[in-house]
């Protein structure tokens, strides 16, 4: 819980340089969102329950595991790297798929 904290508290402190840094990995941040919580009756853990939360279904949770370095296994970077290569398959698929059943339409077949 401590370290969640942290990360957050770095990023709210910084949030052009960790918005900067996420550009640069290809992935889009639309907005910057700070997260507030209140601390009732001096209760900090119910307020950190809280914080999660938020963070969990605003989706910077996600955006502290992508920005986490640590050392990948070649074998995890492997698993890693067919994974995206089947998503991306699929995806392909699925929209030469719905290509051919809207020309079809078109044409009236």
């Amino acid at each position: 819980m401590n370290t969640i904290a942290r990360q957050v508290s770095s990023l709210l402190t910084r949030p052009s340089q960790s918005i900067n840094s996420v550009h640069c990995q290809h992935h889009q941040v639309q907005q910057w969102r700070g997260i507030r919580v209140k601390v009732r009756n001096g209760n900090l853990e119910q307020a950190l329950t809280w914080m999660q939360r938020k963070m969990q279904s605003s989706g910077i949770e996600r955006l502290l595991k992508r920005q986490q370095t640590r050392h990948i296994k070649n074998s995890e970077k492997r698993v890693l790297a067919r994974k995206i290569l089947e998503r991306k398959i699929r995806s392909q698929d699925l929209a030469r798929k719905l290509k051919a059943i809207l020309v079809k339409k078109v044409r009236g077949l």
